[in-house]
């Protein structure tokens, strides 16, 4: 007969105590375990029986938003404005869509245009600011800005990036030198310039 010290003997008589134990015990199913979570979360008054992480395997109930189901007028989303606005900054509105709608199809005049493409950003923020001066003095409140797509060549082919003037464009115009004449601004149509150009509308010269 195999002998065992006392510390084997004590882990033996678990073993049979353990084994009585579980023989009495009816093994718990899938649907058994969901509901007793179910129960124990519903009798929590803060949290709901629709909070529940999904056990089953059923698929989810579909979240519906407020405001779900209800049509909604198909609003006008402008494709510039606000152009790198962060808070505290001045904001840049876009053209009314009535405007931009006539200039794209030609149907409203361009009192004046001026093209900055190759220029310095210092040499393209000065000509820009005298240009944008001359205008107001005249009394001419629609221009086109030309600044270039940026287009650069790299050892890899031809790629595309976001070119320094069509970039800084919008900052120059929120600048406080200029800020207080400009009304609204907005990408140019293809047949202007496209993504290259910006239509710039001025405030009206109060007398």
């Amino acid at each position: 007969m195999a002998k065992y010290n006392n510390r084997q003997m004590a882990a033996i008589d678990d073993w049979h105590l353990w084994n009585e134990v579980t023989r009495s015990i009816s093994p718990l199913t899938s649907k058994s375990i969901i509901a007793a979570a179910k129960a124990r979360i519903k009798a929590d008054k803060g949290v709901k029986t629709s909070d529940l992480v999904n056990l089953s395997g059923k698929k989810p109930p579909r979240f519906n938003p407020p405001g779900a189901g209800k049509k909604v007028k198909p609003g006008w989303s402008p494709s510039v404005a606000p152009i790198h606005q962060l808070p505290g900054e001045l904001f840049i509105p876009a053209l009314e869509p009535k405007m931009h709608r006539k200039l794209r199809r030609g149907r409203m005049p361009i009192d004046a245009r001026i093209d900055l493409h190759g220029m310095r950003q210092d040499e393209a923020r000065r000509a820009l600011g005298r240009f944008i001066e001359a205008r107001i003095a005249r009394g001419e409140r629609t221009i086109l800005v030309i600044t270039g797509k940026g287009l650069k060549k790299t050892g890899l082919g031809s790629i595309e990036q976001r070119g320094v003037l069509r970039h800084m464009l919008p900052l120059w115009l929120k600048e406080p030198a200029l800020a207080p004449f400009i009304a609204g601004l907005e990408v140019s149509a293809p047949q202007h310039g496209g993504e290259g150009a910006y239509y710039v509308r001025l405030k009206r010269l109060k007398s």
